[in-house]
């Protein structure tokens, strides 16, 4: 039975997809990925993201990885999945596909590779909500699909119920408070920042959670600075913020030699071997994973904050 995500709060953390040096997705791994999550205290899980790398998946690979993480979450917490695709239809199937599996909400994007106009962008998740057999949570998400999500889209769309939520990784905190103050008055919706660096300002804005690709690494501490910030613990909160910012660093340390997510994830996916969690540090192709080097310094990173003996 689809769990009710009125009241999703937390830590919602987008789930990496480990690879074996083949491609592969590796299941093993990934199954202990998940249970790392669970045990960290989360409170919702985020498949099929953008650290899920879920662009370079195909409809078949996409279909086995939700089955698998509703297998092993086995009705523990929400799932939520991405049914990111270019056009308004190839994402109705992904979302029809997801639903069938057993998801409780699916993430969409606005369009992209196309140029689409902010009505059409409104239009697009209309049609999507109507046609999507479980609710629809925007994901505004310029830097990827090039087209910033509206403040009048976002409250559009949630006072029509076409969205119960937002996942902000838009980079624009003011933007974000807008829509918190906007929506206020509409106690079922939810708005979760996408930042991982500036998550204790986020909460004491309103923002009702956080899906950081960083807590893979670390679920716990995001978990600890979610509950400081639930008792107003403010400085509690800001100790555990300033240590996910030392911790952080690991996602530049692939650049200039790989791209942005290939560094970001990447240096998710070397932290998280290096703990015994995944087997590979493999990204898809053409990303370039971590060399040697690069995960000696992220090894030393999640060293120093205390991460590895």
């Amino acid at each position: 039975m689809p769990k009710n995500l009125n009241a999703l709060r937390g830590v919602v953390p987008p789930v990496v997809t480990p690879l074996n040096a083949d491609y592969t997705v590796d299941y093993p791994s990934f199954t202990r990925v998940i249970e790392h999550l669970i045990e960290g205290g989360v409170h919702g899980l985020f498949f099929l993201g953008s650290t899920s790398e879920v662009i370079f998946h195909d409809e078949a690979t996409r279909d086995r990885i939700l089955a698998h993480a509703i297998e092993v979450t086995a009705g523990r917490l929400p799932v939520l999945a991405g049914v990111v695709d270019p056009t308004t239809d190839r994402v109705i199937g992904h979302a029809r596909r997801a639903a069938s599996l057993g998801v409780d909400g699916i993430v969409v994007t606005a369009p992209f590779y196309t140029r689409t106009s902010q009505p059409e962008t409104v239009d697009h998740f209309r049609y999507i909500a109507e046609a999507s057999p479980t609710p629809v949570i925007a994901y505004d998400l310029p830097v990827s699909v090039h087209t910033k999500l509206a403040r009048d889209t976002i409250s559009t769309l949630a006072r029509e119920g076409a969205i119960i939520g937002l996942k902000d990784s838009s980079g624009d905190t003011g933007g974000l408070r807008y829509v918190l103050s906007d929506l206020a008055d509409l106690p079922n919706f939810f708005a979760m920042t996408g930042g991982e660096l500036d998550v204790d300002g986020a909460l004491l804005m309103g923002a009702h959670g956080v899906v950081p690709g960083l807590g893979n690494v670390d679920p716990h501490a995001y978990v600890r600075l979610y509950n400081a910030a639930l008792q107003s613990n403010w400085a509690v909160a800001r100790t555990e913020q300033e240590r996910l910012c030392r911790l952080f660093e690991i996602v530049w340390i692939g650049t200039p030699r790989t791209s942005a997510g290939a560094s970001g994830v990447g240096g998710f996916k070397t932290a998280m071997r290096a703990m015994g969690l995944i087997g590979t540090n493999t990204m898809a192709r053409p990303q370039r994973s971590l060399n040697a080097e690069e995960s000696a310094r992220v090894e030393a990173i999640i060293r120093g904050v205390g991460l590895l003996a």
